[in-house]
């Protein structure tokens, strides 16, 4: 038997292992912890049983992951998507359920010698069957650069639907155990107590936490307002329970009631470790459930239980896209980037078998079925756009049509500027072109924005700039430019591979959002890279000396020059506490005081190998004044190095310096 801390250690070092295997494979870590606590658990090497700390553990990463998610509950955001989200979505959760309780009743009539399932326990099945994984799809989505496609946005308001689902469904499925005669009356009762709770919290306690926080962010400690965020979060949480209702229920709520402050951004940060170890240890719980003899014994109805719902799924959500107005080809990708099962399901299918309302068997063969279609979802997503071709007919056509369009649009035009993404930036760049008599062509992902902008007169099409067929039609070979707008890098990478290959002589512009990848950008052909950062960064530094009455004509030098040297004197700062959780590899500044037993005193630079640490010397400073740094510097005791790379470079740059 493992102590507590052998335990943990043993948890630690083998989800270490899973989400380092998984991420060689490039699957999402969400499965890695699923095949370790399958693994580990009392069914195979049993290493580690179920226990109380370890479902404790469990319960309070599905706490932060609800409180994630109320965080993101924005009633504007929600009423952009109203259609998908309250329509597409509700209509997709509550077909899912009935479908399940009508199977449920098939199963009850005709085949309840074999298996025994009560319409409560296939309304739980429906409700867990419902869910999708947003961990999988959401991250699928991404790498695919598909979040903003027509199919993209509508799997995302399904997802969120789904998550906003959880909630009753949470409060309804231990109604179900209670005696059905006064099933109404429990339900009635639950909801009033979740009515009057939520009540308080939203519109007193929303007061009391803005009042609060902005006391506790005042005195500038990063540790009191973290304690104060696990109070907050944690204390939502028991108010609930105490209530009759779910732990999980209280931290939505208190996601809500911060999503309405001014720390939104710096709590979802701040929460985002305690969320991913705790779900990823909630996950490996879930593994340890699944009974692998019972999989191997019962091979055949796991693989029912696999391909029914996913089938199932498919079917439902393809339909109810159509019905919503989708082409085929959307319809099927919603339908298939949906199929699989969702972290919430296991959360629904736990609650349903820790209060008996499903034989164990039952739990144990949906368990696994729900775990395979997860494993399944990456490489199912990964070949949609194949199946969608086969599946339907015109999805060739539409898309021949829709290029079509954007060919019909470009056909006379002639040396045009070629726009990627039609944001804010790029409908400044659009207006600054038109004002110059300049023509250009805009190609972007958001079929609403799409639609608004050529009302409005813009040259714009719907289309992605990262497929070959949308350039071509776009008019790459006639084109003087090309202007990447958006800063996402890796989706820029893409596209300049792309263009490297289709008009290796066409220049292309390229937006950051810093100066971390500006090497990388460049030495991927494009001809410019404007990190907004460091252009920002210039901006108010020319006002400034403006203000302070430097001739325009030297303020006008010293920003050509900063740029011509490619933002060199600009490139790194001094990070503080706050940017503890920044990326190790970007660059920053750092001073280092040489003392008088340094192995650098009294020699010059050029025999200290400061560059082959990766680091730079930027400046020397000794007393009130500064020295030239040339290779010739000599070092002395009392001397000020102002060292610039990233983090590891310049620790080692000290550890040379000062040794």
């Amino acid at each position: 038997m493992f102590s507590s801390l052998e335990l943990t250690l043993m948890l630690l070092g083998s989800a270490v292992l899973g989400v380092v295997a998984f991420r060689m494979l490039h699957l999402p870590p969400m499965l890695g912890y699923l095949a370790v606590g399958i693994v580990i658990g009392p069914h195979a090497l049993g290493l580690a049983a179920e226990n109380e700390a370890s479902h404790t553990l469990a319960e309070f990463g599905v706490v932060f992951l609800m409180f994630s998610i109320g965080l993101e509950f924005s009633l504007p955001k929600f009423l952009a998507m109203r259609r998908i989200v309250f329509g597409l979505g509700m209509a997709q959760v509550v077909t899912t359920i009935i479908a399940t309780v009508v199977f449920g009743w098939f199963v009850g009539r005709y085949l309840s010698a074999y298996i025994h399932l009560s319409w409560q326990a296939a309304f739980a099945l429906g409700g867990a069957l419902a869910m999708s994984s947003t961990a999988i799809v959401s991250k699928m989505l991404t790498e695919r650069l598909e979040l903003e496609s027509e199919h993209g946005r509508k799997i995302i308001g399904i997802l969120l639907f789904q998550d906003l689902a959880v909630v009753p469904l949470l409060i309804l499925i231990p109604a179900l155990t209670r005696d059905s005669d006064n099933l109404a009356e429990t339900l009635a009762w639950a909801g009033g107590k979740a009515l009057v709770v939520l009540i308080l919290l939203l519109f007193i306690g929303q007061k009391l936490v803005r009042g609060w926080l902005t006391i506790v962010a005042k005195r500038r400690s990063q540790e009191l307002f973290m304690l104060n965020l696990l109070l907050i979060t944690l204390g939502a949480a028991w108010i609930t329970e105490r209530a009759g209702l779910s732990l999980a229920l209280g931290a939505f709520v208190a996601g809500m009631l911060i999503s309405e402050t001014e720390f939104k951004h710096q709590v979802e940060e701040d929460i985002k470790p305690f969320r991913d170890v705790l779900l990823g240890l909630f996950f490996i719980t879930v593994g340890m459930l699944l009974n692998i003899r019972v999989v191997l014994d019962n091979w055949w109805l796991v693989l029912l239980l696999l391909c029914g719902p996913v089938l199932l799924k498919f079917a439902l959500i393809a339909g109810l896209a159509r019905l919503f107005g989708s082409s085929n080809g959307v319809a099927l990708r919603t339908g298939l980037g949906l199929a699989q099962a969702g972290e919430f399901g296991f959360v629904l299918l736990n609650l349903a078998g820790g209060i008996k309302l499903m034989d164990p068997f039952v739990v144990q063969v949906v368990l696994a079925s729900m775990v395979l279609s997860m494993l399944v979802a990456p490489f199912l997503i990964a070949k949609s756009d194949a199946i969608v071709m086969k599946l339907a007919a015109n999805d060739w056509m539409m898309q021949s049509l829709a290029l079509t369009k954007i060919a019909t649009r470009t056909m006379a035009s002639q040396k045009h500027v070629l726009i990627a993404g039609f944001g804010r930036s790029g409908q400044s760049l659009a207006t600054l072109l038109a004002e110059e008599k300049i023509e250009y062509h805009a190609l972007d992902l958001d079929p609403e924005r799409v639609q608004e902008a050529q009302l409005a007169g813009a040259h714009v099409s719907y289309g992605d700039a990262g497929r070959r067929e949308s350039l071509v039609a776009a008019g790459i070979y006639r084109a003087s430019a090309v202007v990447i707008t958006y800063a996402n890098t890796p989706s820029a990478l893409k596209l300049l591979h792309l263009l490297n290959d289709m008009a290796p002589t066409l220049p292309v512009i390229v937006r950051s959002h810093d100066d971390s990848d500006l090497d990388q950008l460049k030495s991927a052909g494009a001809a410019e890279v404007v990190p907004e950062l460091m252009e920002g960064s210039l901006m108010l530094a020319s006002h400034a000396l403006i203000m302070m009455g430097v001739p325009l004509r030297r303020v006008v030098h010293r920003v050509q020059a900063a740029r011509e040297e490619r933002y060199a004197s600009l490139r790194g700062y001094f990070h503080g506490s706050s940017d503890a959780g920044d990326d190790a590899e970007l660059e920053r500044l750092h001073t280092v005081t040489v003392n008088e037993g340094a192995q650098c005193v009294g020699l010059p630079l050029s025999t200290l190998d400061v560059a082959g640490c990766g680091a730079t010397v930027t400046a020397i400073r000794r007393g009130r004044g500064r020295l030239d740094v040339t290779p010739e510097t000599q070092l002395a005791s009392g001397d000020v190095i102002v060292l610039r790379g990233s983090a590891d470079a310049v620790a080692k740059a000290e550890t040379l310096l000062l040794k």
